[in-house]
């Protein structure tokens, strides 16, 4: 079996405009101790996240750790947002209607498309093994989506205050036969 280790960002400083350098908060810093606690007794093979700051920041202690370097994927990096794009019912309509997106966005069938090549990259390359993935809220529904298309807003808005967030999807192959969620330090959303 493959184990797939995601975990969601810690809380990050939403004043940072450019989102691939946008920091954790301090808050968020110490956070990441939950992340390193929660994978201390996990045997990791292999870790890699996406090139935001964020990301790669809240398992970088956890892949000292376990002696690994991180990788970096592009094709992990969050949905690209538009204008007005953090509200309920922009989430809504994204949802409903995956190929849409606000100007300037990014649709969610484009999110998907490219997490799932990198998900499908990294089980075919890592096989058997235990792998930590840094990753963000709609990168991680949109996987979640793939794999059950019942998980739709209502999921996305569930986990949204999740940072940081661990979830284990277990793999046969490419075929996903567990989910087991690991960790939730609840924040509120901005």
């Amino acid at each position: 079996m493959t184990n797939i280790y995601f975990v969601r960002h810690a809380l990050p400083d939403y004043t940072c405009r450019d989102a691939a350098l946008r920091p954790l908060t301090p808050e968020g810093e110490r956070d990441t101790a939950e992340v390193v606690r929660t994978m201390k007794n996990i045997h990791l093979d292999y870790a890699i996240s996406s090139p935001y700051k964020r990301s790669y920041d809240t398992i970088k202690e956890t892949a000292d750790d376990h002696g690994l370097k991180i990788d970096i994927d592009d094709r992990l990096h969050e949905r690209i947002s538009g204008k007005d794009s953090n509200n309920k019912e922009m989430f809504r309509r994204r949802w409903a209607d995956l190929s849409f997106c606000e100007p300037d966005g990014e649709c969610l069938q484009s999110v998907m498309d490219r997490n799932m090549a990198a998900l499908n990259d990294i089980l075919d390359k890592h096989n058997g093994e235990n792998v930590m993935v840094g990753t963000h809220g709609t990168a991680l529904s949109t996987i979640l989506h793939y794999f059950d298309n019942s998980f739709g807003v209502e999921g996305f808005l569930r986990i949204i205050n999740y940072m940081p967030y661990i979830i284990r999807l277990g793999f046969e192959g490419r075929e996903l036969v567990e989910k087991e969620e690991l960790l939730i330090v609840d924040k509120p959303f901005d």
